[in-house]
């Protein structure tokens, strides 16, 4: 049997997607406010364990179980287009879930316990018997708890020694995770027409394009405002400001990205997402220098 290039390998982790919960694993170790000399090697590991690993299986169990909906919608794709052949999908997606949990191993109970809930997740998202993808209010909020909660809590849980992680930083875990489902509705848009034969009901599907797009812009938006109020309350003004000015940036760009949903959903991924992103570090910090403090 033919094997896959490293290429096609490569194309089917995606590398691109790896950013998202690199990015909030290292607001967790930010906001954990320990310092980084002597850690670095745990931040290292977490980081990779969230991007290469984890989420790299993730990419790999949606693309083979996606396979017949993407040969309607991106047909280019490694296994649609055949250049994965066979069950090489599949096999990739168990293997690279077991290496994912031997590499977990190295964090502790916190890092293992998490990495098998994200990857349990990751099959539940698109495999059956769930599938959480085929609604997407379900699989959006597995997304964004998997991309972004999951992620910052085990840093912050990491780098504290495997402790609980203090309130304020689960309580913006949870918020950017609320606001991560906005996120993934914006994947949506460009798979409408073969959501709809393959039965897959995302928000565009179910909304209309429209009406989901606007949905999408909320879920973004309200947890953000949450944020600048609990950040203004824990007495970190200057960052609740910054926050509120990247929201309100965001909402400029919402207001172009709602003028023509379709064409500009992977525009507002581009330009968008970044400024959200921005804010969960700026959070992070504001977390950071609140370490020890009573809240």
């Amino acid at each position: 049997m033919s094997r896959p290039s490293f290429s096609a390998i490569t194309e089917l982790f995606k590398p691109i997607t790896w950013f998202p919960p690199m990015w909030a694993f290292a607001c967790g170790v930010v906001a954990s406010g320990v310092p980084l000399a002597g850690n670095w090697a745990l931040a290292i590991v977490g980081i990779a364990l969230a991007g290469p690993f984890v989420c790299a299986t993730s990419q790999a169990v949606n693309d083979w179980f996606d396979r017949h909906v993407d040969a309607i919608n991106e047909p280019q794709r490694p296994i649609p287009s055949g250049r994965m052949p066979g069950r090489w999908g599949l096999y990739i997606a168990i293997v690279w879930t077991v290496v994912s949990l031997l590499v977990a191993t190295l964090l502790g109970p916190w890092g293992f316990g998490a990495a098998a809930l994200g990857l349990v997740l990751a099959w539940a998202y698109s495999a059956p018997p769930l599938r959480l993808k085929e609604n997407g209010w379900w699989g959006n909020a597995a997304c964004g708890f998997s991309y972004e909660g999951i992620a910052w809590a085990t840093g912050a849980a990491v780098m504290a020694g495997g402790q609980m992680p203090d309130g304020r930083s689960l309580a913006l875990a949870a918020l950017y995770s609320a606001g991560t489902h906005g996120i993934m509705t914006l994947n949506d848009f460009k798979a409408v027409e073969g959501d709809r034969q393959m039965g897959v009901r995302s928000l565009p599907v179910q909304l209309g394009v429209q009406k989901a797009g606007t949905v999408a812009c909320w879920i973004m938006a309200l947890p953000q405002v949450a944020v600048v109020l609990l950040l203004a309350k824990w007495g970190r003004p200057v960052h609740a400001i910054a926050v509120g000015l990247l929201l309100g940036l965001q909402v400029l760009l919402m207001d172009y990205f709602m003028a023509s949903v379709s064409k500009r959903a992977l525009w507002y991924s581009g330009f968008g997402v970044p400024v959200f992103v921005a804010g969960m570090m700026v959070s992070a910090f504001a977390l950071r220098g609140l370490a020890g403090a009573t809240p």
